[in-house]
């Protein structure tokens, strides 16, 4: 079984920096990947955007928080999407202070795109379109929609938020960086989160 990523990408996955590449390969079955580290930032300080945040905090998406130096780690299993494609499953733990919150998603592929589907259950989607650039992999969500159980309601462009994430290595320290933003092409940053981590592949679960 390949990764999404592989899938998506062709013969650009072999730009990405080696580093990168291991994370974003195929995860031989049986095994998952384990990382930890620290994310700068979580959430947003714009606190009447907290309500909305609050809908998508219990299904594992958003949260309604705005924290520093967030440890955090983040487990990867592969997957296999309902159409017998691959996926990868992620699970991330943010220790934030007050209550560990955790985000679940899994990314799999859709006519050549990546798709993201968050919360446990469903309860958003992105499709996003990669690139590697400098060897690092940059995704730009092209739509995204909200799930409330079968039901898939795009949000319209002009209200669609738009979801960058970027993830490279960070030749200094040693390490993966990530960061993602959510934007709005009038509203600015609406949500955000960023750090660093180390990781490996290990047996069992």
């Amino acid at each position: 079984m390949t990764s999404p990523y592989r899938v998506v990408l062709g013969p650009a996955f072999d730009l990405l920096h080696p580093s990168l590449r291991a994370y974003f390969d195929a995860i031989p079955s049986g095994s998952t990947g384990r990382g930890r580290g620290v994310f700068d930032t979580v959430g947003t300080p714009r606190r009447w955007l907290w309500p909305v945040l609050a809908l998508f905090a219990r299904p594992g998406v958003l949260f309604p928080v705005w924290q520093h130096e967030v440890p955090f780690t983040v487990r990867n299993a592969p997957a296999v999407a309902a159409d017998g494609s691959p996926a990868v499953r992620a699970e991330r733990t943010f220790e934030l202070r007050g209550r560990p919150r955790i985000m679940r998603d899994e990314i799999g592929v859709e006519d050549g795109m990546l798709v993201d589907r968050l919360g446990a259950p469903v309860r958003a989607e992105a499709v996003f379109a990669a690139r590697v650039l400098d060897g690092a992999l940059r995704l730009t969500s092209t739509s995204v929609a909200i799930r409330i159980g079968r039901l898939r309601i795009p949000v319209p462009r002009v209200l669609a938020p738009v979801i960058v994430l970027t993830e490279r290595w960070d030749e200094a320290r040693d390490c993966q960086r990530i960061s993602i933003a959510v934007g709005h092409r009038l509203l600015g940053r609406l949500y955000q989160y960023a750090g660093t981590f180390r990781y490996d592949i290990a047996l069992g679960e």
